[in-house]
């Protein structure tokens, strides 16, 4: 991932020796990234493929390093389970003072050390559901003529999430927020109302089962734990991989994770951002000086590179804050090949022949939106097919088939990629459209699609039946096209 060059690394500036062998040795900026301060917070934004992850842990090594004097227990944190493993695989093997797992863990160890997390005390996702769904149905019958009720209930999902993320429990906190509103529908103070009074019975019906807590309001109790903790910080440093994906809340209850000399370094990319957090480093309480960028591309070929530049440049990508266009690297290899079929079935042989074929010796992942589309291919999998979930402990190397959705594989990468199913009538997915509206559906699957596509180093194979999905950009020199 990083350009070889072991005289560009002075010894005097400490990183551990078993993290030097384990992980290649940065070059130039980044170099200058993982020997910042060990005190205040940094933020390190980087196009897909510019070592971040790598960088992540090196920093971490770095942080926690006993020989130095800034040593001290260091936190790397993640958002998901598969790329936990993904870390534990690649940090170096005798690390005591690292501890590296996901936001939700640590969350929950924390309230659970302070005496605030009861067993069973977290509604799950598939509960959280039925409890929103029963919470619409209530507040509907007040709102008889409320064109926002016509909306599927995802939206509601959504919104009360959007709610718990931005840490705006107050009704009026969340009327004067600045909020854009969905296609054609916009969130006024009547439809914010009417939204805020389906979150207040949902938490109603929450905590009569028994349960103060669900996954997405578990950031807001640590801040408020921590701004009551006068106890010695845990730890003195914290180092997040993947942060674009981290809520608001979440990045605000690890500042005051640490202590006032330890240090905080926030590694993400605004392109791959699929939660929409546009705010200002200061409001998550983050002190940020200055922002370092990293633009080279160190994992895909020029081709696949290019393809995901032009895919960041779709209309849908307009107006994201941060993006940082990628520097297309020198490696050379094949055009993507994107592959039109006149049925699913003939669709779904080739995805798992082609599969199957190039994983006796190759790395390679078949990517999804979701999982209903994974269900389209798992009974048929070969046997020995891994699947990236949320519960994943441990990370195999070498040459496998790994299967999931975009956002399990974020983070990761494979020698190839195969994204099947990219055809108008699934992407983007016409229930967000039916929710959300189109703006807001192409916006959001674009950036799946784009996470997907980068995960590739060497091939990438994009499949559909009937027509293509309008989200691919339409240039036709990106390609290799082939109908079967």
């Amino acid at each position: 991932m990083f350009v070889q060059d072991h005289h560009s690394l002075d010894e005097p500036q400490r990183l551990t020796k078993r993290a030097r062998m384990s992980l290649p040795i940065p070059v130039g900026r980044q170099l200058e990234v993982l020997h910042l301060p060990a005190r205040g917070h940094f933020v390190v934004l980087g196009t897909a493929g510019s070592g971040k992850t790598t960088l992540a842990i090196l920093r971490a090594a770095y942080l926690a390093d006993p020989s130095t004097d800034h040593a001290g227990r260091t936190l790397l944190l993640t958002f998901n389970k598969a790329l936990v493993a993904y870390l534990r695989h690649l940090q170096p093997r005798s690390a005591p003072n690292i501890t590296t797992e996901n936001y939700h863990l640590f969350a929950r160890g924390y309230l659970n050390s302070r005496g605030r997390m009861t067993p069973k005390g977290i509604c799950g996702p598939n509960p959280r559901e039925t409890l929103i769904a029963s919470a619409v149905q209530a507040v509907a019958a007040q709102y008889p003529h409320q064109p926002l009720f016509q909306l599927p209930t995802d939206f509601f999902f959504e919104e009360i999430k959007w709610i718990s993320d931005h840490g705006l429990f107050s009704r009026e906190d969340y009327l004067v927020a600045e909020r854009s509103g969905r296609d054609g529908l916009p969130l006024n103070r009547v439809r914010r109302e009417a939204v805020f009074d389906v979150f207040d019975e949902y938490r109603t019906r929450r905590e009569a089962l028994g349960k103060p807590y669900d996954w997405d309001n578990l950031a807001t109790a640590v801040c408020e734990e921590f701004d009551r903790d006068p106890t010695s910080r845990r730890y003195r440093h914290v180092v997040i991989d993947e942060g674009q994906d981290f809520s608001p809340e979440m990045l605000r209850s690890l500042t005051k994770a640490i202590p006032p000399d330890g240090s905080l370094t926030f590694f993400g990319d605004a392109a791959q951002q699929i939660y929409g957090t546009r705010i200002s480093w200061r409001s998550l309480g983050l002190s940020v000086t200055n922002r370092w960028n990293f633009t080279q591309n160190y994992r895909n070929t020029r081709q696949i590179a290019r393809l995901a530049l032009a895919l960041s440049r779709m209309p849908y990508f307009r107006g994201i804050p941060d993006i940082i266009e990628p520097v297309a690297p020198t490696a050379d290899g094949p055009l993507p090949t994107v592959v039109r079929f006149g049925s699913r079935d003939d669709e779904v042989d080739l995805v798992l022949e082609q599969a199957a074929r190039l994983s006796r010796t190759r790395s390679v992942a078949i990517l999804l939106r979701n999982r209903a589309d994974e269900g389209l291919i798992v009974r048929r999998l070969p046997a020995g097919a891994i699947r990236l979930h949320r519960d994943m402990t441990t990370w195999e190397t070498g040459a496998r088939l790994r299967y999931g959705t975009y956002h399990s594989a974020k983070g990761l990468e494979f020698d190839f990629v195969i994204l099947p199913f990219l055809s108008n009538e699934r992407l983007p997915d016409p229930d967000y459209v039916a929710a959300f509206g189109l703006e807001n559906a192409s916006t959001h699957d674009g950036k799946l699609l784009y996470v997907g596509i980068t995960r590739a180093k060497a091939g990438l194979i994009l499949t559909y039946t009937g027509d293509p999905t309008s989200l691919l950009p339409p240039n036709s020199d990106l390609y290799e096209r082939i109908t079967w």
